[in-house]
């Protein structure tokens, strides 16, 4: 892997190399192996949190952890092409909107024990724009080589919050072209139910039904590529116990194992679908 600046990476993608990297402030990965029609993405993934907000941050690093998504880019670590968060989103969250990008409460508790200085917020918000810089740079090159893109945009959620049954597999598409892409949003969901996981855990997935996909990331996307599908994937955090911090292994490898087909199909039938 090599640790790149942001106009080196964008160089890199508008030259068509594949390459592996870091960006040079450590904020996020890049993997490309060769160019395909299809990338995933992990913005939450990241767990980062740089000493200077130590001090001044009153949620611990088990709450941080909590709200993350880990091990949602090993979900789709395989993959050709895929851009990944290392910070946490305590920092900064890559699914919002720069200006609510840094929080001042974060799920109903104050997060500064101080208000964040002026310069750690710039610091932040710079991350945030060159990680969005690169993503532009990303997927124009995949609509320009192919003519469409699919982007499967992985999260994780806290289903034993949920006070009713929650499915393990939910699809947010309220900010996409459900009426062009309909058919590839159900597709798709049926292949996430049809995920076998260890556990006894059942392979239900739902449409809509804990979140909605309003994430920036998909709207950043949508609205400024007419081509590109993001598909807003949420599993439930059966892969680990969210109360006492361990990870199950064995679930992220049954997930990422499963998806190694039946993500690379997905994608090959909705090329095949909209090339033209």
């Amino acid at each position: 892997m090599l640790r790149l600046s942001i106009d080196s990476i964008i160089s890199k993608i508008q030259a068509e190399e594949a390459f592996e990297a870091i960006s040079d402030d450590y904020a996020f990965t890049l993997k490309i192996s060769k160019y395909v029609p299809y990338a995933c993405a992990a913005v939450h993934d990241g767990h980062q949190f740089r000493k200077d907000l130590w001090d001044n941050c009153l949620h611990t690093e088990y709450e941080r952890w909590y709200e993350e998504d880990p091990e949602t880019k090993n979900m789709v670590i395989s993959h050709p092409i895929v851009i990944a968060g290392c910070d946490s989103r305590f920092e900064y969250d890559l699914n919002r909107d720069p200006e609510n990008a840094v929080f001042e409460t974060a799920w109903g508790k104050q997060l500064w024990r101080n208000p964040l200085p002026e310069h750690e917020k710039t610091k932040s918000l710079q991350k945030h724009t060159n990680f969005y810089n690169v993503v532009h740079a990303l997927i124009s090159k995949l609509e320009d080589k192919f003519g469409i893109c699919i982007v499967y945009d992985m999260h994780s959620y806290n289903w034993q919050r949920w006070d009713r049954e929650v499915p393990t597999w939910n699809l947010g598409t309220s900010n996409i072209d459900n009426e062009r892409f309909g058919e590839q949003v159900e597709s798709w969901r049926q292949a996430l139910a049809s995920i076998k996981l260890p556990h006894n855990i059942k392979p239900t997935a739902k449409i809509n039904d804990t979140f909605q996909g309003n994430g920036y990331f998909l709207k950043f996307i949508t609205s400024n590529f007419n081509n590109s599908l993001v598909l807003a994937t949420e599993i439930a955090k059966v892969y680990c116990d969210e109360y006492k911090q361990i990870n199950y292994p064995e679930v992220v490898t049954a997930v990422e194992q499963q998806l190694q087909t039946l993500l690379p199909k997905h994608a090959n039938a909705f090329y095949n679908t909209f090339k033209d």
